[in-house]
């Protein structure tokens, strides 16, 4: 998706229409589910954060191998 699309949805989103998409997620899975998605999507953050971390540091190791190979 284009990010300046994302951006102009979420200026053109009031609270009145946050308000009533919440009370349709609410509708469809019930208080008592509502805290097991956001415990479920918050482990997924985390998990992808981890994963970018991982991904970083392997190329930063990389990048530091290549120039110790370089100046030798």
């Amino acid at each position: 998706m284009n990010t300046k699309f994302v951006l102009c949805l979420f200026n053109s989103i009031g609270m009145s229409e946050i308000i009533i998409i919440a009370l349709i997620v609410l509708l469809f899975f019930g208080g008592k589910k509502i805290p097991e998605l956001m415990r479920g999507l918050g482990k997924g953050v985390r998990s992808f954060k981890e994963g970018v971390k991982d991904m970083e540091s392997e190329v930063r190791k990389n990048i530091e191998d290549d120039e110790k190979a370089i100046r030798e």
